[in-house]
């Protein structure tokens, strides 16, 4: 598996990465990649470039949205053959404070709509194509909300410090359709993805490093709890195309790759693999049909199996940001490096 991986060292602690988005009809892999550092000027590489935001996401294959700590959202347009970026409209001030403004903590989106969440507790819609913000939701939180997920067209999915998860559908008023929570203490969870085919099934990581699956058509705590990393969750990502596999990076410098099957015998790409380890699941209680139910949410051993591997040559610094796409992986450390994964098995 370490053959399969290259290493870039890029003279700046890494906050986030991204692969370009390549059109649904090719069968090429991704070629061009964003970093985003909190230390270090604009820079250009070969193959990516990074620039000083440490939050973005892309909107399409030649837009970019970045988030600052100054809590101005910007649409970028990327020009291909030159590798630049051009502003084509910012939102100044979108999240503050009374008196100052408020660092932005995530940004998702989902053409034309994107989405910030803040330290100041707002969740703020726009559209791409206009320049006014299209919506804000003042008070939607009391804490810090820390990561942000598109589950259909008009509902996202919030996290915060205390614990907790908020369903909003950007239809309605400015209270939650839904809030689920840890229980317990209320550590606070950093990242949240959906599973890309079954929006209903939700994977969070937080400050414990412990991977929660979650189902939000039923009750309000996770399905299942799992010992993933010994330090703060910094991203989580189901893959795009084969959501049984599931991606987890951590401030104790690891990266793992979460492997679930519902057959009873071991998967295909999982015979001759040496894991790394078998992760001990605690099942919540839910109730339901459970006839079409996602390899994830199978509580019953027998039933489905998950199996993670450790995705990097050794224990770095901490890792910041991953991101998969086909079978190209990257991510992103405090060791100022940047590496690839280029045969990722799913």
């Amino acid at each position: 598996i370490m053959d399969c991986i290259n290493a870039k060292y890029v003279s700046q602690k890494i906050s986030k990465t991204r692969w370009r988005p390549v059109s649904a009809s090719s069968l090429q892999q991704p070629e061009l990649l964003a970093t985003g550092s909190w230390d270090n000027e604009v820079q250009m590489r070969v193959f990516f470039f990074g620039f000083f935001f440490n939050l973005f996401q892309f909107l399409d294959q030649d837009r970019l949205v970045t988030a600052s700590s100054s809590g101005a959202v910007t649409i970028y347009n990327l020009k291909s053959e030159s590798q630049t970026l051009s502003v084509l409209h910012t939102w100044e001030g979108a999240h503050h404070y009374q008196c100052a403004r408020a660092p932005c903590t995530a940004v998702v989106c989902s053409s034309p709509e994107l989405v910030s969440v803040g330290e100041d507790g707002r969740v703020v819609l726009y559209k791409a194509d206009q320049s006014r913000i299209v919506r804000t939701i003042e008070n939607a939180d009391s804490s810090t909300i820390h990561a942000v997920t598109f589950l259909r067209t008009a509902e996202v999915l919030t996290v915060n410090s205390i614990g907790q998860l908020k369903l909003w559908d950007l239809r309605q008023g400015n209270e939650p359709a839904q809030i689920l929570t840890l229980t317990g203490d209320r550590v606070p969870l950093h990242c949240v993805d959906k599973h890309p085919n079954q929006q209903h099934i939700v994977a969070t990581g937080g400050q414990d490093g412990m991977l929660c699956i979650w189902d939000v058509r039923q009750g309000s705590v996770p399905f299942s709890l799992m010992e993933a990393h010994s330090a703060e969750m910094w991203e989580v990502h189901f893959h795009p195309s084969n959501p049984d596999h599931l991606f987890t990076c951590s401030e104790d410098g690891s990266l793992l790759h979460w492997e679930t099957s519902s057959g009873s015998d071991t998967p295909s790409f999982l015979q001759g693999r040496n894991s790394s380890m078998m992760s001990r699941s605690a099942t919540a209680p839910a109730g339901g049909n459970q006839s079409l139910i996602s390899a994830w949410l199978s509580g019953d051993s027998s039933k489905g199996r998950l199996e993670t591997t450790h995705m990097l040559p050794s224990q770095t610094l901490s890792v910041n940001s991953l991101d998969v796409l086909g079978q190209c992986l990257v991510c992103g450390t405090d060791g100022e490096a940047v590496y690839i994964h280029r045969r990722v098995l799913v």
